[in-house]
C-alpha cells in the first residue's frame, strides 16, 4: 500500500477525461480528508506552457497541504502545431518542442513547485505517462515528438524520485499508463483500438493498484493495473 491511511489530495488537470475521473473517484474515497482541483477552465493562469506563473498558482495550494497524493492528469497528444509525426520527414523544431513544452518542461518545473507540498510521511506524485514513452517496449517507431517527450518525462521523473527520496524514502513516483481512454482527444485514434476504456474505469484501476504496490526505490513505471512497463 503505497497511501496513508488519511491523505489530502490534488488533480491536475481535472477538466479532462482522465483527471475528472481522478477528481470524482477521490471525492468518495473515505480516506481522502480533502480534494483540490487545478485546471486551466477553473484557473485561467493556468497553462503548462506559461511556467513563470507557476509559484502564485501553487501558493494558493498551500493551505491544503501537506498532500499525500498529487495527480497530474496533463499532457498533449495532438497540439495545434499538427497531428503525431509518423516519419523522419515530417519532423518540424517547433512541433517537436511544443510536444516537450506540454508533455516534458511544463509538468516538471510544475513538479518541482508542489514537490515541497508533498506529505512527509507516505505519499505518492503520480504522473500520467504513455507506453509509447518507453524505449524498451517501442516496435513500430512513429509520433517522435510524443514519444520522445514522454520517455524524457520518465527520466525526469526518475531523477525526481531519486532526490526527494534522500529526504523522504516514503515518497513514490509513479509514471502511469492509464491505457487506451475514450475521451475527445483520442477520438481520433480509436480505430482498430480492441481494449477501449472509459475513464472511470481506468482510473479505478490505478487507485486500486495504489493498494496493491509496495515502495520501491526510484521512480516505477506502470500501467492501469499496477504491472511494471519496461523504460
Amino acid at each position: 500500500m503505497l497511501l496513508p491511511d488519511t491523505f489530502n489530495a490534488l488533480v491536475i488537470g481535472s477538466s479532462g477525461s482522465i483527471g475528472s475521473a481522478f477528481a470524482g473517484l477521490l471525492a468518495g474515497e473515505p480516506r481522502c480528508c480533502a480534494l483540490r482541483q487545478l485546471a486551466r477552465s477553473a484557473h485561467p493562469g493556468f497553462d503548462l506552457r506559461s511556467p513563470e506563473r507557476f509559484a502564485s498558482i501553487v501558493e494558493t495550494l498551500v493551505p491544503q497541504s501537506p498532500f499525500g497524493l498529487i495527480v497530474d492528469a496533463t499532457g498533449a497528444l495532438t497540439l495545434p502545431a499538427g497531428r503525431p509525426e509518423k516519419a523522419l520527414r515530417e519532423l518540424e523544431a517547433g512541433r517537436l518542442a511544443e510536444a516537450f513544452s506540454v508533455n516534458t518542461i511544463g509538468p516538471m518545473l510544475l513538479m518541482r513547485h508542489l514537490a515541497p507540498l508533498l506529505a512527509r510521511g507516505p505519499s505518492v506524485y503520480l504522473k500520467l505517462s504513455a507506453r509509447v514513452g518507453s524505449i524498451g517496449d517501442n516496435r513500430k517507431g512513429g509520433w517522435y515528438g510524443y514519444r520522445a517527450s514522454k520517455a524524457a518525462l520518465n527520466m525526469m521523473l526518475q531523477c525526481a524520485a531519486i532526490e526527494l527520496q534522500r529526504n523522504n524514502p516514503l515518497t513514490q513516483v509513479l509514471a502511469v499508463q492509464p491505457g487506451t481512454v475514450r475521451s475527445a482527444l483520442s477520438q481520433p485514434f480509436l480505430a482498430g483500438q480492441t481494449q477501449v476504456l472509459e475513464a472511470p474505469d481506468a482510473v479505478a484501476g490505478i487507485l486500486r493498484a495504489l493498494d496493491q504496490l509496495t515502495p520501491c526505490a526510484g521512480a516505477r513505471f506502470i500501467d492501469n493495473r499496477g504491472q511494471d512497463i519496461v523504460w
